[in-house]
């Protein structure tokens, strides 16, 4: 699949005016990790962002809202729902282990619904440019089926805009093989679901975080103080933490922080 992916990205650039060419990957080019990203100042939802700033909304569960300078939006996990405004994001990614993550009836004013899973079992490959934002994907396994494991039930999805790669680890149930590390590439900030049951075991999410050595974690898909509490538990001797309370963050690769950096969000609905 990995094969599969680049070649068919190498032949479409190829075939392709220069005018009309996909936008290439830089996370799987790059070997070394990117030493970091900024802070932003506070600003909200819809509001013009600055060069090579995204700004990334945590919804609720494992939805966030993604915004790019050029005003491209994207909604992960997308369950039907992102609040009370009336926002139709360009591109929405479905993950199916779980119904929080994924509906059967998207909006169809939606441009790109993006499913991370193929109905006759296949792996999905994505590779999709909208505006300054290129979107793909990592087919993951899930729990289920007659053998206990469902190949390519899921997807990571990454998100490539303003020189930052930023990756959603979706409904993930197992650590990535060392294929699926090397198509994930370098990960500047990463959506880790951290509930540690439903999806995968803490102690394997840290140790794949870890190697990972992202610049930002963000914790999604977690229920309750108690089960974040020991997520960041385990986290604290190579990560910062930091709580701020917001339910945004804006973030760019022009400053650098101290050390890799877990930044708790607060979920909200758009409004």
């Amino acid at each position: 699949m990995i094969r599969h992916l680049l070649a068919a990205c190498l032949a479409v650039l190829v075939a392709q005016p220069a005018a009309a060419q996909l936008r290439q990957s830089h996370c799987i080019a790059l070997a070394d990790a990117t030493p970091g990203i900024q802070y932003l100042h506070k600003a909200s939802f819809g509001a013009p962002l600055e060069d090579f700033a995204v700004r990334l909304n945590y919804v609720a569960h494992a939805t966030f809202v993604l915004e790019t300078p050029e005003g491209a939006t994207a909604a992960t996990d997308y369950t039907g729902f992102l609040g009370s405004a009336d926002f139709v994001p360009d591109v929405v990614t479905m993950n199916i282990a779980h119904s929080t993550h994924w509906t059967p009836n998207p909006d169809p004013r939606i441009p790109h619904v993006l499913r991370g899973w193929d109905v006759a079992g296949a792996a999905r490959d994505h590779y999709l440019t909208v505006a300054d934002m290129l979107v793909r994907n990592v087919p993951t396994d899930i729990r289920g089926g007659m053998d206990g494991r469902r190949e390519d039930g899921n997807s990571i999805f990454i998100f490539e805009v303003g020189g930052l790669c930023i990756g959603h680890l979706g409904h993930l149930h197992h650590e990535p093989s060392e294929d699926q590390y090397a198509a994930i590439g370098r990960l500047d900030v990463v959506m880790a679901p951290v509930d540690g049951g439903f999806t995968l075991p803490q102690e394997t999410l840290v140790r794949m975080l870890t190697r990972m050595r992202s610049s930002l974690v963000i914790p999604m898909h977690w229920f309750g103080g108690h089960t974040l509490d020991r997520f960041l538990t385990r986290m604290e001797a190579d990560f910062a933490i930091e709580r701020t309370g917001d339910s945004f963050t804006e973030v760019s690769l022009r400053t650098l922080p101290d050390r890799p950096t877990v930044r708790v969000l607060r979920p909200r609905y758009l409004e």
